[in-house]
Formats: C-alpha cells, sequence, structure tokens
C-alpha cells in the first residue's frame, strides 16, 4: 500500500492584501503552487509582484488573510502565532543583508540557530557549527566576526545558520543580491547540492539571471499573480 505523502507546500487562491479600506491594496491574487520534496523552485518577476510577500507567507513570518497554505504538513489559515513561530523554528531562512550579529564569530552565529532545538550541550553545538561551516568552506574562518568576512563568506555563514537546525525547507530572498558573479554562484550551488542531499526543498526569490540555471523550476509573478509558463 502506498501512502501518499503531501508536498511539503501546498498553496491554494492565496490572496492577500496591505491596508484597509480605500488603501487596501491586493498585493497577492488566488496564488496556486506546490513544491516537491528536493525541488528548487526559483520565484521571478518585477519588484512589487508580490514574490517577497508569499515568501513571508510560506514561511509564517505574517499571518494569512485568505486560501490555504499548507507547510510541512501544517495549515497556515487561522493558525495561532504559537503555531506558527515552532513552524518557524523547521524552516532556514536565507536574506539578502544575511541578519548576522555583528558581535559573534561565525561558529557563534551558527551555533545560535542550534539553541532552539535543545538537547545539545554548548559543547555539541559548537562542534555541528564548525562543521557546518567546514561544508560551506569556511573551516578557516570560524572564528572571525562578521566585520573581517568577505560578503560572500557571510552570506556562506547566512547559510550554515539556516541549515543549522536540519530545516525542512528553506526560503531564500535574493540571497546573492549583493555577491559578484563567482560567490553568487558558489553560495547557489551549496545550496543546490544541500537541497538535493536532505531533500528540504528551496524557494528562492531572486532577481538574479545568473543563477537561473540551478533551478528544477521558475515561477514567474506578475501583479501578484503566477504567469503560466509560457505566457
Amino acid at each position: 500500500m502506498h501512502t501518499i505523502t503531501e508536498p511539503p507546500v501546498a498553496l491554494r487562491d492565496i490572496t492577500y492584501a496591505f491596508g484597509e479600506g480605500e488603501l487596501r491594496r491586493p498585493v497577492l491574487r488566488q496564488v496556486a503552487l506546490e513544491v516537491a520534496p528536493g525541488e528548487i523552485v526559483l520565484l521571478t518577476g518585477p519588484s512589487g509582484s508580490g514574490k517577497t510577500t508569499l515568501l513571508t507567507l510560506i514561511g509564517a513570518l505574517r499571518a494569512m488573510q485568505e486560501g490555504s497554505a499548507r507547510v510541512l504538513g501544517h495549515e497556515l489559515a487561522g493558525a495561532s502565532e504559537t503555531a506558527r513561530v515552532a513552524l518557524r523554528q523547521r524552516i532556514g531562512f536565507i536574506f539578502q543583508n544575511h541578519n548576522l550579529l555583528g558581535f559573534l564569530t561565525a561558529r557563534q552565529n551558527v551555533a545560535m540557530a542550534l539553541e532552539m532545538q535543545g538537547g545539545l550541550t554548548e559543547r555539541e553545538r559548537l562542534q555541528r557549527a564548525d562543521a557546518l561551516l567546514d561544508s560551506v568552506g569556511l573551516a578557516e574562518h570560524t572564528e572571525k566576526l562578521p566585520a573581517h568576512l568577505s560578503g560572500g563568506q557571510r552570506q556562506r555563514v547566512a547559510v550554515a545558520r539556516a541549515l543549522a537546525a536540519d530545516p525542512g525547507l528553506v526560503l531564500a530572498d535574493e540571497p546573492t543580491a549583493a555577491l559578484d558573479k563567482q560567490s553568487g554562484q558558489e553560495v547557489v550551488h551549496l545550496l543546490r547540492d544541500l537541497a538535493k542531499k536532505r531533500g528540504a526543498p528551496i524557494l528562492l526569490v531572486t532577481h538574479d539571471p545568473r543563477i537561473l540555471d540551478i533551478a528544477d523550476r521558475i515561477i514567474s509573478m506578475e501583479d501578484g499573480r503566477i504567469v503560466p509558463a509560457g505566457g
């Protein structure tokens, strides 16, 4: 007997607006999307087309308004703040400004992401952080503060941190925006290898045409809607 496993991300009729009354401005209009395990999906489209808003809804960073979003087996429509916080701990986030804490070393930044999990001693967390930084090519830089790392290195620390808690899903918003071509390619190839290895899908918002080749699927958005392929 086959068990039908649901996709890690399944969206139906997602509609979202900012503002109230006359100031109400729709940003998403009846968006439907499914993402399979280990799949790398790139979201492209002009600024203001709703890409980042969609990412923040999938990531449980803002409350749903209309439609259904099942993420890692949990329905986000009507979910409590507590449920959303619990889900966020199972998702790896990578943003273009990397959000590293400047007063912590690279290994401390990564180890901090493991504190949520509980059950690990500080020594185990630091060992795990070192292994993750090694996997992103930063074994020599674990004791450096973010200010002493290049942009590409900082973004790799952000990748290691996002993957620290073994997320079921990785959401990345313009992760290569501030990087040169080589660093950008390295960061996305790193993500691709890890997605395939762990079976965790990656949903990546980008304007960067240089990284389109890593995608299993490219989805274009325009005016709050997903544009049909070839149209």
